[in-house]
This record gives C-alpha cells, structure tokens and sequence, in this order.
C-alpha cells in the first residue's frame, strides 16, 4: 500500500507539470517504472542536481547553473542591443531561432493591475539600470501581443524615454508559412498596418 501511495504521489505530481493532465502522467509514469534504469533513475539525478545549482543570472534573469549565464559572460554577446522578454520560455525560443547576437533581459512576467504586478515586481528597475550602465544602444522590445503585454511595452518606452536608446518591437502579422483563412483578426489587422514595399 505505501508503494502505491509513492506511485500516485508521483503521478499527482507530474499532473502538475504543463501539458500533463492526469491521464498523461499516468502514462508517463507507467513508463518511468518500466524503465527505471534507463530513464527514471537518471531523470531523478538530473533532476535532483539542477535543484541544487540551478539560480537566476543576477544580469538578465535567465536561468543558468552560475550567478552569471552564459549569454551574459559572452563578449561576443555585448553588442548594444538588449532583447526584452516576459519569461525564459521566451528567450530559449529566441535563442532556438538563432537570429539574435546579443543578450537579454527577462522581466518575469507582465504588468497587471488585476494580478497586483507592478512594475517592482518586474525586473523593471534592472533593466533601466542596465541601459545605463552597460552602454545600450537599443532595446528590443519581444513582448507578447496581449494587452499585458502591450501595456508593460508602452510602461518601458515611458520609463526609457529620457535615456535616448532606440526602442524598437518584433514585426507581428502573418507568419511565415501561414495562410489567411487560419489567422485570426486581431493577426490580420496587425499585419495589413506593418506592410511594407515589396
């Protein structure tokens, strides 16, 4: 009876990671005990040891085993342009798409009046910092297109405005490979407003 307990608790806790309803971690469980050796004991280890050396970079927020990433101890990275995300999620997938050579700040998360997130529980203050101590030419702003999103964009610009670094957005609109049909209005509207000379 206590191994089962260990088993459910298990299975509750992986029904809390994204993507995972109950019905999948039952499954994803099922096969961690069915192979413990090649998976489930490794998973533990790694899992146990990131718990111990993972940490924030005290620069961007990023998540690294040292006080400070590997994208921030880069001097290649040190190029003027500072990429502004909402989480980490964020900047992985900016860092999967390999396009942008220099480095990032996290703010973790977005304002909300009706969450109580001010810009002080951001890394707002940081960020403001940074341009200044650091040089920066120009930040890029890859915030989501929600209204959070867009509101915490127009705070910055106000909160930079004095500071004379160009503040610039990612393009929004039809994505590469999409078609019209599938896209919804707000999508559409943003990009027939970005068009550009073809």
């Amino acid at each position: 009876m206590a191994d089962e307990t260990g088993i459910e608790a298990l299975i509750d806790l992986m029904a809390r990671l994204p993507g995972l309803g109950p019905r999948s971690a039952r499954r994803a469980a099922l096969l961690l005990l069915k192979k413990r050796g090649q998976l489930m004991v490794p998973l533990a280890q790694a899992m146990a040891e990131v718990a111990l050396t993972a940490r924030d970079c005290q620069t961007c927020g990023n998540i690294g085993t040292a006080d400070t990433c590997t994208i921030c101890a880069d001097p290649r990275r040190a190029t003027g342009e500072i990429c502004v995300v909402e989480d980490v999620a964020d900047l992985w997938a900016m860092e999967r798409a390999g396009a942008f050579r220099g480095r990032y700040h996290v703010l973790g998360g977005t304002l909300s009046a009706l969450d109580a997130v001010g810009p002080d529980e951001l890394r707002i203050p940081r960020l403001v910092a940074r341009v200044a101590e650091e040089g920066v030419r120009e930040v890029i702003l890859a915030l989501n297109a929600t209204v959070d999103g867009q509101t915490t964009a127009h705070y910055i610009a106000d909160v930079l405005a004095a500071s004379g670094v160009q503040l610039t957005s990612l393009a929004q609109g039809v994505p590469v490979g999409g078609e019209l049909d599938y896209l919804d209005d707000g999508t559409i509207g943003a990009a027939l407003k970005a068009r550009r000379q073809f």
